[in-house]
C-alpha cells in the first residue's frame, strides 16, 4: 500500500514538473525556480545555438547566436571554443556562479593574476550549497569568461588558465 502512494505522489511530482515545464515554454522564459519548504525546483532551457552537448552558451551572450550560422570567423565562435581551450575551467555542476565569497567582497581572482593549483577561483550555489572551483594547475588567469551571479550550466566553461 505504501508503494501506491509513493508512486502517485512521484506521478503527481512529475505533473507538477510538466507543468512548471509548460510555463517555462509558454512565457518563453529560460529559467524557472519552484521552492517551498518540501521541495525545491529549478528548471533551466537549453540555448537554441547549435553546439557540443556538453557545452552552453554563456547566458550574457546571445547576440552571438545569429552570428554562428554565418560561418563567420573566431570572434562569434569564442564562446563556443571557450570549454575546448585546453585551459579552461568549466563547471561541474548547474548552479549560480559568484566570483566573490559575499557581496562587497573582492572577487576570488582578477585577470592577469597567477593563480596556484587548487586556489579557489569563484564559487557555484547549488541548492542553497556554495561549492568552490578551484585552479586544476597553476598559472595565468587569461580570461573570466562568466559573470558574478550568473546561472551555470554543466561543462559550461567559467575560467581560462595558462
Amino acid at each position: 500500500m505504501s508503494t501506491k502512494k509513493t508512486s502517485t505522489a512521484a506521478s503527481s511530482g512529475s505533473a507538477f514538473v510538466q507543468e512548471l515545464a509548460d510555463i517555462l515554454e509558454s512565457a518563453g522564459l529560460v529559467e524557472l525556480e519552484y521552492e517551498t519548504e518540501e521541495v525545491s525546483i529549478r528548471l533551466s532551457r537549453a540555448s537554441s545555438v547549435a553546439a557540443p552537448v556538453m557545452t552552453a552558451a554563456p547566458v550574457a551572450a546571445p547576440a552571438a547566436a545569429p552570428a554562428a550560422p554565418a560561418a563567420s570567423p573566431a570572434p562569434s565562435d569564442a564562446p563556443v571554443d571557450a570549454a575546448n581551450h585546453p585551459g579552461a575551467v568549466t563547471s561541474p555542476m548547474v548552479g549560480t556562479a559568484y566570483l566573490a565569497p559575499e557581496p562587497g567582497a573582492s572577487d576570488f581572482v582578477k585577470e592577469g593574476d597567477s593563480v596556484k593549483e587548487g586556489q579557489t577561483l569563484l564559487i557555484i550555489e547549488a541548492m542553497k550549497v556554495m561549492n568552490p572551483i578551484t585552479a586544476p594547475k597553476a598559472g595565468v588567469v587569461k580570461s573570466i569568461i562568466i559573470s558574478n551571479a550568473q546561472p551555470v550550466e554543466y561543462g559550461e566553461a567559467l575560467v581560462i588558465i595558462e
